[in-house]
């Protein structure tokens, strides 16, 4: 969109985080963007992304609903601040190897994303957000692969094979525990019951055999952190092989 349009061009908006850098002016604010946050969080947490609205927000933060836009423009604004809130629960560990550091990022990625339901929703609203937080991530891993005979854009490229699989398997296991919920199985044991028809009808047919050997002779198919790391594995040797590092 142009200024002819009557939008702003994506590199004409200035976000969220260069108006926090800017000096204050005016009365000392009644709220911070931390409290908006973690208004914002709280609300997804227990009520879902689609829950989070300035009315609520204003509703918990015990403000007027037009006073939140002292301190945000629009709903965007609160996604990229409640994104980097949680992104600050993603500690990297320090002094370490890129595969070591890959595999902390990983998992602590997959914990916060299982500990908040929404945040895949909210990234995929906000594709190419980078908060501060997420940004410090970013820079971590990139650190770990300098100096190894590599191009920035392999580096990155690099970063974006191990955040996209993170993603992707923990998108997985968020749907699957909102279909359990939304059915009301309390654990796998009470799934595995419920498909119990289907799943004999299935193998009856004769027609999937290999499939039909993983039913029975499968040990971790409802262990999601076995599945996870041996995935995870496999994709930080393939980056070793590939790349020589």
């Amino acid at each position: 969109m142009t200024a002819e349009d009557g939008g702003t061009a994506p590199e004409a908006r200035v976000t969220i985080w260069e108006r926090l850098e800017r000096p204050a002016r005016g009365p000392r604010p009644a709220l911070t963007h931390d409290q908006i946050a973690r208004a914002g969080v709280e609300i997804a947490d227990e009520q879902g992304l689609d829950a989070v609205s300035m009315r609520r927000l204003a509703e918990r933060l015990g403000v007027a609903t037009m006073a939140l836009y002292r301190y945000v423009a629009s709903k965007d604004d609160v996604l990229e601040l409640m994104i980097d809130a949680v992104a600050a629960e993603i500690e990297i560990p320090q002094g370490t190897g890129w595969r070591e550091l890959a595999r902390g990022f990983a998992g602590r990625l997959r914990a916060v994303g299982l500990r908040h339901h929404w945040l895949t929703a909210a990234l995929a609203r906000t594709p190419h957000v980078l908060t501060p937080n997420l940004a410090e991530r970013v820079e971590g891993m990139l650190r770990s692969l300098d100096g190894l005979g590599l191009d920035v854009d392999t580096m990155m490229a690099v970063f974006g094979t191990v955040n996209a699989f993170v993603r992707g398997a923990t998108a997985d296991e968020v749907v699957r525990r909102e279909a359990m919920r939304t059915s009301g199985w309390s654990s796998e044991e009470e799934a595995r019951i419920a498909y119990l028809p289907y799943v004999r009808w299935l193998i009856g047919t004769e027609r999937y055999p290999t499939l039909t050997r993983y039913i029975i002779e499968g040990s971790n198919e409802d262990d999601s952190q076995w599945q996870f790391e041996f995935g995870l594995e496999c994709v930080l040797d393939g980056i070793a092989a590939r790349l020589g590092i």
